[in-house]
């Protein structure tokens, strides 16, 4: 994170600025039929995939691909000893079925991620893929575009993504408690009117809307008090 030196303490930069990182490997994309799986952070298809379960392809605004059990477990294992993982865990979105506007008329949208090692630079496009080939055989035939972000171009992007960290911290019992440092109340700065709102702040990253609902409570208060 960085915070404007006129409006906020030097110490609270820093504070903020040492919080343990993870990191994600993101793709996109554009495909025709539909999306079942998903591949890397953003793609675009010229329908949607064509995963093997129904409901999935045709309902679901996310979908978790991973396998067993015992793969996904393995996946992130391996991420969390620095290595790469040869079949990775991904989030995968599919706005498109629930949002029209996402892509012309006739095609959908792929996103998805997948994690990586802090600041790793290598391409998981290739192993992304052959994951979605798993579950829906025929995926790379409909991709028309992609777009691909590692962890350097997501710090590139949002120099808060550090090592291209999206989660905003590690997911640690006590970054849960404490992100992005400790603070009677984590949503405030050095600055009065500043408020921080991300995953960067608990319940942390997955816990949708809460990061920000807790933050405008904490406005609220504040200038109520």
């Amino acid at each position: 994170m960085r915070c404007d030196p006129p409006r906020g303490s030097g110490q609270f930069a820093t504070c903020v600025a040492t919080a343990n990182i993870n990191a994600k490997d993101a793709v996109s994309g554009a495909s025709s039929g539909s999306t079942e799986c998903a591949a890397r952070p953003a793609k675009r298809a010229r329908a949607r995939s064509p995963l093997n379960a129904t409901r999935a392809r045709s309902r679901a605004g996310t979908v978790h691909l991973g396998g067993t059990l015992d793969e996904i477990a393995r996946s992130e294992s391996e991420v969390a000893h620095g290595r790469l993982a040869e079949r990775p865990f991904i989030l995968v979105g599919q706005q498109s079925l629930f949002d029209p506007s996402r892509a012309p008329a006739g095609k959908h949208t792929v996103w998805a991620y997948c994690h990586v090692p802090n600041g790793s630079t290598f391409d998981m496009t290739e192993r992304i893929e052959a994951q979605f080939e798993r579950f829906a055989p025929g995926f790379r035939d409909r991709i028309l575009a992609r777009s691909v972000m590692g962890p350097t171009e997501v710090q590139s992007h949002n120099a808060n993504n550090i090592g291209g960290d999206i989660g905003g911290g590690a997911n640690t019992l006590f970054q849960f408690l404490t992100r992005p440092f400790f603070r009677l109340d984590p949503y405030t700065t050095s600055a009065r009117d500043i408020y921080l709102c991300s995953s960067s702040t608990p319940p942390g990253g997955g816990v949708h809307g809460m990061c920000g609902y807790h933050a405008a409570r904490s406005a609220i208060r504040h200038r109520l008090s």
